[in-house]
């Protein structure tokens, strides 16, 4: 049976729905999901449905009793599972048929990301799209059979009777279709072998960029169209690609969409940080949820801007942003909750609104500041309610009320204060209270951005204790790592997003203090993804370790998205550990697997940021400084003043064995520097001063 045959049988299991819906709420019920810890899969541990985590006793039992499996996949902050968790699986009715009929099982994607990825690229084979929640048909040895998004009750119920149906009289059919189905997601993941030599080009660099440019907003930032995601690594291409190239284009495209996202609703003015996108495509009306790893992520990207601009806007977000996510997802144990959901009261978005009424009563100065944040009685949303965004900055606006930039400034952060003591009377949006590897990873690489960025040494001492809880957490003896972590318990092997994240932070953190520890942790983190997690054949890295239980496929993580692909991060690692350790075969493997994805990288540059990223450094100047001598920390320092996204230290008072960039470079008295390419070095100088010079001057 091919995927045209596979599509036309689920469409005549689903038929022509209509959507209606109903909600009932039973609090009565305890299902296998009570022992859990994810706190979306708690939300359903009350659930008439006969819900089971993902594990063997469920699967055993599909097997033994020859039932269909519904595998229902979402996370906390997501607002459509809600709806259908209150729609369908709080319902009687509904249970009865699933409890009858199937095994149920529930998944929270954050944790099971391996699980999300299978029965997400069913989706898309079947319909082109997809989303969460995410509800997927399975035989019972958890080949898919058919796969979905939302779906209101009666249109739920009226799929479920349909496929059992199916079930009944024609099984032979369905197994077909899942044999389908199963092979067409394996052929996703299958890697073909590049047969033409590759040779790194900037022009490939340059046709990234304007796959990219050629879409962009300048009128409201971001590329056109709605909705709109923020997409921090994309950015982050554009930004080092102004940088790198003199580009006025790309200073102009990551400019304006900084500028825009920090001034609309998706920013939130009065406690800072992101909520996940806008619904539109001004950066207006966000979705109000909020994940710390797209907050990491942004806080980073607008500290690496603020080095190359001095934009004060950038300098304002990083410093609320970071206190955002220090007071609402910061744990008592050290690391940071995943999400903040964006319903509170029932509704989505209620936290964060504001009616014109409460300005008048609750902030001094209010027509100046309903004018500044664009609130109306009408209101700018919907049924009165406003959302807070800025038109104008400062200097501007505080021209329309004949004040000083500076007055205006005062006001606002009065109003914000007041706000914010009032906003936070109201419920709160629910907390998603699981602690991640991979996103904690990112968070430590925050700090150490925004320390750089503006040199506040809180940020430095909060990235070694967060740098500190992580190794006690995450971190095996035999360097393992644990994916979760909550209430003192972790239970999921680590994915390679995991690793590839890990390996990135301590790299980062290497990068400023010079620690041979946190150096060595990445090394050995990355030999133990050499072992358990690398494909031969493909020459790249599974998502899953080989120590998983096997799924329906040992998929790849390969394109680009809200978070960078964990191949691309993992390529980045090899290539830098490679360039300090003098290490050939590590940069071999990171350049080959950068080979692989250049037709990619010149095609769809948006889906290929950090690849491309990667590439740029490689066919611009990839410059390796050793600083050697007693007075490194104060050469170094004089560095961090100057943005070099193509710079890689090694800073050291004497030589070390494992690191032969610092090999036979000490000289008796002095702090000498090196500036190197391709471990082949230009005459030692002296001065930071003179070494940047060497940098610069060859751009």
């Amino acid at each position: 049976m091919n995927l045209k045959s596979v599509v036309l049988i689920s469409l005549m299991i689903v038929g022509n729905f209509q959507c209606n819906s109903q909600h009932t709420m039973n609090t009565k019920y305890t299902n296998h999901l009570i022992n859990e810890s994810s706190p979306y899969l708690l939300l359903h541990a009350h659930n008439p449905v006969d819900w089971y985590p993902w594990n063997q006793d469920a699967l055993n039992k599909a097997k033994k009793e020859n039932k269909l499996i519904i595998v229902s996949i979402g996370y906390t902050a997501c607002h459509w599972c809600h709806v259908m968790e209150k729609q369908s699986f709080a319902d009687q009715e509904v249970a009865e048929l699933m409890n009858k009929h199937f095994i149920s099982i529930k998944v929270d994607r954050e944790e099971r990301p391996d699980l999300d990825q299978v029965y997400m690229d069913a989706c898309h084979l079947l319909n082109k799209s997809g989303g969460w929640p995410l509800n997927a048909i399975a035989l019972p040895d958890g080949r898919p059979i058919y796969a979905g998004t939302y779906f209101p009750k009666d249109n739920w119920m009226s799929l479920l009777k349909r496929i059992q149906e199916y079930w009944e009289k024609e099984p032979k059919k369905l197994i077909e279709q899942a044999e389908s189905i199963s092979q067409g997601i394996k052929k996703i993941h299958t890697i073909e072998e590049q047969e033409k030599e590759v040779d790194f080009s900037q022009k490939d660099v340059q046709k990234s960029f304007e796959s990219i440019y050629k879409n962009v907003d300048f009128k409201y930032g971001g590329q056109h169209g709605a909705p709109k995601f923020p997409m921090p690594s994309k950015w982050n291409f554009v930004l080092n690609y102004g940088w790198l190239n003199n580009s006025k284009d790309a200073k102009k495209s990551i400019e304006v969409t900084l500028e825009k996202m920090a001034m609309g609703g998706i920013y939130d003015h009065i406690g800072g940080g992101f909520a996940r996108y806008s619904v539109d495509s001004r950066w207006h009306v966000p979705h109000f949820e909020k994940m710390l790893y797209d907050n990491t992520q942004l806080i980073s990207l607008y500290s690496k801007a603020y080095r190359t601009t001095q934009n004060e806007l950038y300098k304002d977000v990083v410093a609320e942003s970071i206190k955002f996510i220090e007071r609402e997802l910061k744990s008592k144990s050290g690391g940071f909750y995943a999400s903040l959901d964006a319903d509170s009261e029932g509704e989505e978005g209620t936290f964060y609104v504001w009616k014109e009424n409460e300005f008048e009563s609750a902030v001094e100065h209010s027509d100046i500041i309903i004018d500044f944040y664009n609130v109306t009685q009408k209101g700018n949303w919907e049924r009165g309610k406003n959302v807070l965004y800025r038109d104008l900055s400062y200097k501007a606006f505080s021209k329309q009320y004949d004040l000083t930039e500076i007055e205006l400034r005062k006001l606002i952060e009065q109003a914000k204060i007041q706000l914010y003591n009032i906003r936070n009377k109201r419920e709160r949006p629910a907390t998603d209270d699981k602690i991640l590897c991979a996103w904690n990873a990112l968070m430590l690489s925050t700090y150490l951005d925004a320390y750089i960025a503006f040199g506040k040494k809180k940020y430095y001492r909060n990235a070694l204790e967060l740098a500190s809880f992580m190794k006690e957490v995450f971190l095996k003896k035999d360097y393992r790592l644990d994916r979760n972590f909550k209430n003192g318990n972790s239970n999921i092997n680590a994915f390679l997003d995991d690793y590839a994240f890990m390996i990135k932070a301590f790299l980062d953190l290497y990068q400023v203090n010079f620690k041979t520890e946190f150096l060595n942790i990445a090394l050995q983190l990355t030999k133990y993804v050499n072992k358990h997690f690398y494909n031969k054949e493909s020459g790249y890295y599974y998502y899953t370790s080989d120590l998983d239980p096997e799924l329906i496929s040992r998929t790849y993580e390969i394109s680009d998205n809200v978070i960078p692909a964990s191949n691309s991060q993992m390529a980045h690692n090899l290539i830098i550990l490679g360039k300090i350790f003098s290490n050939q075969n590590y940069e071999s493997r990171g350049n080959a697997m950068l080979k692989g994805q250049i037709e990619n990288i010149i095609s769809q540059g948006s889906y290929y940021s950090n690849w491309a990223d990667m590439l740029q450094k490689q066919t611009t100047q990839f410059y390796e400084v050793v600083i050697i001598g007693n007075n490194w920390k104060k050469q170094f320092d004089k560095f961090k003043k100057s943005y070099l996204p193509n710079v890689i230290f090694v800073c050291v008072e004497n030589e070390i064995a494992d690191i032969p960039l610092t090999h036979r470079r000490k000289e008796e008295g002095k702090t000498m520097i090196y500036v190197c390419k391709n471990k082949v070095c230009n005459l030692p100088v002296e001065s930071a001063e003179d070494a940047l010079n060497q940098i610069l001057n060859s751009k």
